[in-house]
């Protein structure tokens, strides 16, 4: 079990994140995990350089709804990426893990038949006390991680093509 807080990450020192878009889409079930995932994400994105204007939050009932909120932003084309927030705690009936799988095929679905990155950022623990840890607590908070993913992948995209001419192809 991680005993350690594993969102620490160093500045990416992007040019360029001042341009960059982003949808954010939040479930609102099991807030009190989601909003300090979603100020975690928030606090990175301006601490990098993102401007406010440029990052939009938008609000869904629970964690399936996730994926249709994220397919959506992502054929809009006015987004450099997409971050998924949401909790899924288990209860004593298998509902958790169709959620969770169910989450975790959409946003991987929204990755293949979209251009525009998306953030898998559900967290899937067993307690509520795991996902406070995970939330901003002792063990970090993986809303901070989703925003670094998001940055590097936009500026992955963006950057593609000259990479490939670097290296030969």
């Amino acid at each position: 079990m991680a005993t350690v807080n594993l969102s620490d990450y160093k500045p990416l020192q992007i040019n360029d994140a001042g341009s960059f878009r982003i949808g954010i889409v939040v479930s609102e079930w099991n807030d009190f995990v989601t909003h300090n995932l979603r100020d975690g994400a928030l606090e990175v994105l301006k601490k990098e350089g993102v401007k406010e204007e440029n990052i939009k939050i938008f609000k869904v009932p629970g964690a399936f709804e996730l994926n249709y909120a994220s397919m959506q932003l992502c054929k809009e084309g006015i987004f450099d990426a997409v971050i998924a927030i949401g909790c899924v705690i288990r209860g004593e009936t298998p509902h958790f893990d169709y959620v969770c799988s169910a989450v975790a095929q959409g946003i991987k679905d929204c990755n293949i038949m979209t251009d525009v990155p998306t953030i898998f950022c559900l967290l899937t623990d067993d307690t509520a006390e795991q996902s406070i840890a995970r939330s901003g607590g002792n063990l970090g908070n993986k809303g901070i991680e989703a925003a670094v993913t998001a940055l590097q992948m936009i500026d992955f995209k963006r950057n593609l093509n000259s990479k490939l001419k670097q290296i030969g192809f």
